[in-house]
């Protein structure tokens, strides 16, 4: 079996080689190259990443086989592989309807069978205050890309959407703090509201571990029952991310096609520098120093990160990022509590978007901030974007309303939609990547990440 995986991999690679060499012989007019014969190259070496997923049998493979596939149908297709979202909006459906019952179900487990509940808050401030160092630094990482390439100089005004207004409303402090707390837990959930979600679901969790164990017995086997459910629907639900991620990528291309040009090609490689700056240079030390398996962490978060950069939906990635966690070694009740949290608290892909975006904004508009107004604005979009729900382009509204706050125009927002998509799949990323390793550092600063559990399915992408 690995003799074929080794076959497949690289009949892949090499007739990716040859398609990448017959595009650029076209695309420099150095010679003419039958449109037939690329596409023929590019389906054979899809093929041959099909093959090999097959053989290999693991769901992260196949993802990447869907992406592929999805990237060659909408370009095959144009505008009419649109249609193929539906593919990508049911597996989206699903995965949204995990979500709330296993963050409630883990949470409740973790805090309610904890012995000591001091500890619970004691990990609490810890997590707290390792999310906002990372974020800052992701903050000031965005902020320096963008004044370095200064990628919003001279972008043309589009003179239909030099009309437009905006249309969300800036956020109050109180708003801000009104939001973290639930009104009404159903509509939480129905609106996808994580952070609603996981404060009702800590409070339920203590006030459960301080009732009689006579009474606290029936409700816990209950959230434990619910939570192994959940993992054994998210197994069944997974199976479907490659049609998922094929659709979306479809979609993504079929109408934005692969060139993007000027001010927005360099704004997309900026960011894409800029995490790989963040990733690289803060969160690869932190892990270090935290003394984690680099490579086993790797494999642990593979499957998630794929699925979060392909959906560009952090509830998509979360089912598999808890179960990968936990049987990388961290214990259920820090996983249960650091990931959900840090899902409203910990984006730091997003974070460092904001700061990116919103200078963009104003170097397009030909507007110039002074360091300390730059600092004020990245400042609000990082406290104002806790609680954002973990869907694509949510952070988009968090942008709209606070340059109107700032009497900013919304034109070079609407620019930015173009490529918003490929710069959603980073940053989503980003976000489930730095909130995995959270989970570890606050398990070792607990002392208690421990080796795979063999308990556990293990899913693929953690097996040696």
């Amino acid at each position: 079996m690995k003799t074929w995986q080794s076959k497949f991999l690289i009949a892949f690679l090499a007739l990716a080689g040859i398609a990448s060499v017959l595009w650029a012989i076209t695309h420099y007019g150095i010679a003419a190259i039958h449109p037939y014969l690329q596409a023929g190259v590019r389906w054979a070496a899809i093929a041959a990443l099909c093959g090999y997923s097959f053989v290999r049998r693991s769901l992260t493979p196949w993802i990447f086989a869907g992406m592929l596939l999805g990237a060659e149908l909408g370009h095959e297709l144009g505008k009419s592989a649109a249609n193929l979202q539906v593919l990508s909006g049911i597996f989206l459906k699903l995965v949204k309807t995990i979500v709330a019952p296993l963050i409630f179900s883990t949470l409740v487990v973790g805090i309610a069978s904890h012995s000591n509940l001091k500890q619970v808050g004691r990990m609490g401030i810890k997590a707290l205050l390792y999310f906002e160092l990372v974020t800052t630094v992701a903050l000031f990482i965005g902020l320096g890309a963008i004044n370095l390439t200064q990628a919003g100089v001279g972008v043309p005004q589009p003179s239909a959407a030099a009309s437009a207004t905006v249309a969300a409303q800036p956020q109050k402090w109180t708003d801000i703090v009104l939001h973290i707390f639930p009104e009404n837990i159903a509509r939480s959930v129905a609106e996808g509201q994580i952070l609603q979600i996981v404060v009702f679901s800590v409070i339920f969790g203590i006030a459960l571990a301080q009732i009689g164990e006579e009474k606290r017995r029936p409700m816990l086997a209950f959230c434990e029952s619910l939570s192994e459910l959940m993992f054994k629907f998210t197994n069944i639900v997974m199976l479907s991310a490659p049609i998922g991620v094929a659709g979306a990528m479809a979609y993504t291309v079929g109408t934005m096609g692969f060139g993007v040009m000027g001010n927005l090609v360099k704004l997309l490689l900026t960011l894409y520098a800029a995490l790989i700056v963040f990733v690289l240079g803060v969160l690869l030390p932190i892990a270090l120093i935290a003394r984690l398996p680099v490579r086993r962490f790797v494999r642990a978060v593979a499957e998630p990160f794929s699925i979060a950069f392909a959906t560009a939906s952090s509830e998509a990635a979360l089912p598999r990022a808890l179960e990968n966690m936990e049987a990388f070694g961290v214990p259920k009740q820090i996983v249960a509590f650091v990931l959900p949290t840090g899902y409203s608290f910990n984006m730091d892909g997003s974070t460092l978007y904001l700061s990116l975006a919103s200078i963009f904004v104003a170097q397009a508009a030909g507007i110039h901030l002074s360091f300390g107004q730059q600092l004020i604005m990245v400042f609000t979009l990082m406290v104002t974007s806790k609680g954002v729900a973990g869907v694509p382009r949510a952070v988009l509204v968090i942008l709209l309303g606070t340059l109107d706050s700032f009497h900013l125009p919304v034109w070079p927002v609407l620019v930015i939609l173009g490529i918003d998509q490929f710069m959603d799949m980073a940053r989503t990323a980003t976000n489930v990547l730095g909130n995995c390793l959270a989970s570890a550092v606050i398990a070792r600063w607990e002392g208690e990440l421990g080796e795979k559990n063999s308990l556990l399915m293990v899913p693929e992408a953690v097996a040696e």
